[in-house]
């Protein structure tokens, strides 16, 4: 069991160094829960098919990458006539016989060896490994304590077989076989103290915040594109005043005062993101505490207009956060979304 655990942290260390470069996304992005079911008995000591105790839970997750991800199970396990031992038995004094919460690390070996294609495949094998919380209800006998309950810190590996259905993959249907050791005695794994289960379940994977329900590739750039876009952005900034109010006042809507280039700030950011660079910071650092600002964000013509439009009002709600924590007063941010040719993920910030 030591080698299993070693294999799956060194199996984590590998996802940095083989992360697929995908859209960036919101803590709500990536989300599934879904209905699961199944059977479970002893490993050893134990009539396998004979004594089982059925089972029932939810499971929700969350994918970090296409690789790695985070998986929460509760399972609760009903009464049959299981025996634990050869000769003794365990049933509780309730319909269920105890219940299992479990926080497990998620590593999709389909995308970790095979590459993530910009959607999830047809079937996809994953492995599972993390520890969890056992409750028993009403035990008798040799497991009893004083209140008739049981505690237990347990561990759990998986092998999860997962089926992706529909065009927009947004449901998964899985099975998973696992074993489970369930009295964990200073974190020391015992096979006698185990029982090997089989999961099947449905999952339903939330819409994004760029319209999938699964990770989107991010647009690769090579250096000719960054090159030409430094140059564009260089070239905004080196206009003639009054080419850059007239391009100003296209996109902020009836100015105060006659918008001059002194009372401008350009942020500029990376392609799909809206996080503010040590330059940008720098740069609004110049806006005085008490100034009254209206700050526009835009976004480049990659992408459809809905992901643009959500970009560009994410761009200049950061510009406008980082501002209120300075005491300068927002007036107004608005995202506009693509603004022509030149406006190239920017937010302009205009100080009245």
């Amino acid at each position: 069991m030591k080698k299993l655990v070693l294999f799956f942290a060194a199996a984590v260390m590998a996802v940095s160094a083989s992360a697929q470069t995908v859209e960036g996304s919101k803590f709500t992005d990536n989300w599934y829960a879904g209905v699961q079911g199944g059977l479970m008995t002893k490993t050893t000591q134990n009539r396998w098919l004979s004594n089982t105790n059925p089972f029932a839970g939810v499971r929700i997750g969350k994918d970090l990458t296409p690789v790695f991800g985070l998986v929460a199970e509760g399972n609760a396990y009903f009464n049959d006539r299981t025996q634990w031992g050869r000769d003794r038995a365990v049933r509780s004094k309730t319909a269920i016989k105890h219940s299992n919460v479990n926080l497990l690390g998620k590593l999709n070996l389909s995308n970790l060896f095979g590459g993530y294609k910009g959607e999830p495949r047809a079937f996809e094998v994953s492995a599972l490994y993390g520890f969890g919380w056992l409750h028993g209800f009403g035990y008798p006998g040799y497991m009893r304590d004083e209140d008739n309950n049981i505690n237990r810190l347990t561990s759990k590996a998986a092998l999860n077989f997962a089926f992706n259905i529909g065009a927009a993959k947004a449901i998964q249907a899985f099975i998973e076989p696992s074993i489970n050791f369930t009295e964990l005695n200073q974190v020391k794994y015992n096979i006698d103290n185990s029982i090997v289960q089989v999961t099947a379940g449905l999952i339903y994977k939330f819409n994004n915040s760029w319209g999938t329900h699964n990770f989107k590739l991010a647009t690769g750039r090579d250096q000719a594109e960054i090159d030409a876009l430094n140059a564009q952005i260089n070239e905004l900034r080196n206009r003639k005043p009054e080419v850059i109010e007239k391009v100003v006042e296209k996109v902020i809507e009836a100015p105060a005062k006659e918008v001059k280039v002194e009372d401008l700030v350009f942020v500029t950011f990376a392609q799909g993101k809206y996080n503010l660079t040590a330059e940008a910071k720098k740069a609004l650092d110049g806006v005085k505490k008490g100034s009254h600002v209206q700050i526009v964000g835009t976004a480049s013509p990659e992408g459809n207009a809905k992901a643009n439009q959500i970009l560009s009002q994410n761009r200049a709600d950061a510009v406008a956060s980082y501002l209120k924590d300075r005491g300068v007063i927002v007036d107004k941010a608005e995202g506009k979304g693509v603004q022509g040719v030149t406006s190239n993920r920017l937010a302009i910030v205009y100080v009245k």
